[in-house]
């Protein structure tokens, strides 16, 4: 398939870590959503770079470990863009979560309009039932509004959906897939930003992220995040339907 490449952390963490930021782009790699417009960016390349460690010893024990990166690069017209995550999460010596992510996403502007886009991830999430999921999307996007304050886009097209499970088995199908994004610049040094995506079939999953980005200084930003992601039918060694994940994320750019 596409690609052969922790659960994000627990609600409320804290991460901190050192990154190339751009407040304008929309940051969690796990949402299949569309890329800011080339003809709007600032400049040729964006990167960002994330590493947080956190540790609990005494009564309880626990540690977690996570690594993020995004590369995007900007033409006329084009844009390119590729990612990375890993996740793992132990309490008490046993690890009780790992999830691992790499994926892929291009967008070509037809006009100011209208554009093409195409996208393919790698997962794995052992203890959410997937020993692998291989998703690779095509389609047409609307870019609604282009800012400066507001930006929204809209994505449709079809899909493969490969899943291999932890107790065994696999399954390929085409799939349905919808997007939106919406960014709010509030201020000079506040963006709001709300992602979704669907990936549709007899089995369908919901992405959400709501997210705040304030810009503490030339240097520092802070990004409070919830993440949402509700599945149908969910493997049965991991039989709940729905993952929440609230996390704020202080970020070094450059």
């Amino acid at each position: 398939m596409f690609f052969r490449v922790v659960r994000r952390l627990p609600a409320c963490a804290v991460i901190c870590g050192a990154a190339l930021f751009s407040i304008s782009s929309l940051a969690d790699t796990t949402i299949f959503t569309s890329l800011d417009d080339p003809a709007q960016a600032k400049k040729p390349f964006v990167g960002n770079v994330q590493a947080g460690y956190s540790a609990q010893t005494g009564n309880t024990s626990n540690s977690t470990l996570n690594a993020d990166t995004t590369m995007t690069w900007f033409d006329t017209n084009t844009a390119y863009s590729l990612w990375g995550s890993a996740r793992n999460t132990s309490s008490s010596g046993v690890r009780s979560s790992e999830k691992y992510q790499a994926g892929g996403r291009t967008r070509y502007n037809l006009d100011s309009a209208n554009y093409l886009f195409g996208q393919a991830s790698w997962l794995s999430d052992r203890y959410n039932g997937y020993r692998s999921r291989d998703v690779a999307t095509v389609g047409y996007g609307r870019q609604i509004w282009s800012g400066p304050v507001h930006t929204l886009n809209l994505e449709a097209g079809p899909g493969v959906r490969h899943d291999e499970f932890e107790q065994g088995g696999n399954t390929t199908r085409a799939l349905a897939y919808g997007s939106g994004t919406y960014g709010y610049q509030i201020s000079d040094t506040a963006r709001f930003t709300q992602g979704f995506s669907v990936l549709a079939n007899d089995e369908t999953t919901l992405n959400s992220e709501t997210a705040l980005t304030v810009a503490i200084n030339s240097h520092f930003s802070l990004k409070v995040a919830y993440d949402v992601t509700y599945n149908t039918k969910p493997p049965a060694s991991a039989p709940d339907k729905t993952d929440t994940v609230t996390s704020v994320n202080l970020v070094y750019g450059m």
